[in-house]
């Protein structure tokens, strides 16, 4: 890559970081391309030279957002951690990104998120789930997931909890009670053991 590229790929990672700052603060909605030029010190015209209109800069953006939060979520699944610390890290330790968000970007988000056909989807069948299979297997092979309980039956869980929360009724409640879904899927109602 030149000197010409590498400075060009630098104003659109500056634009797409300016742009998601202000979209987890705002909103998608309530954010102006002027706005986005202005905080990534570029012109206007520059950040449609690049992406051409609002919409695909959003779509970009949410590429941009998903891609860091699942590096930092594959990089725990695929670390020689123990499953519980894996389950942990997962579990409680959010993303300094999912700390900032406000609730209309998590309401833009659950939209691409609802239509089941979006880039999180792809994501999530393509990355994700060969990666959860893995966890599971760990886990039983550690002693933490019943031998009796097959991934088949896990994964069919998911896929319930997935699909419903993929309702658009069900996205505007999701972010308060996000934490408390995942304890709930690790740990059940009853919650950690004593031990744990």
């Amino acid at each position: 890559m030149n000197g010409f590229e590498r400075r060009k790929e630098q104003k659109k990672k500056s634009i797409l970081e300016a742009a998601l700052a202000l979209f987890m603060e705002f909103g998608v909605q309530k954010v102006s391309v002027a706005e986005i030029a202005e905080k990534a010190s570029v012109s206007q015209v520059t950040i449609y030279n690049y992406f051409e209109s609002k919409d695909k800069l959003s779509d970009k953006v949410l590429k941009y957002y998903v891609d860091q939060v699942w590096a930092e979520q594959e990089a725990i699944l695929i670390s020689d951690l123990p499953f519980d610390e894996k389950i942990k890290q997962i579990t409680f330790e959010k993303s300094h990104l999912t700390d900032q968000m406000s609730d209309n970007f998590f309401q833009d988000f659950m939209k691409d998120y609802t239509t089941g056909k979006g880039y999180v989807e792809e994501l999530y069948t393509t990355k994700a789930l060969p990666l959860m299979v893995n966890l599971f297997n760990e886990g039983r092979e550690q002693g933490f997931i019943d031998p009796d309980i097959s991934n088949e039956a896990i994964l069919f869980y998911m896929q319930m909890f997935k699909e419903y929360m993929q309702r658009e009724d069900v996205a505007q409640y999701m972010l308060p009670i996000t934490e408390d879904l995942t304890k709930i899927f690790f740990y059940g109602i009853v919650g950690r053991e004593k031990n744990d």
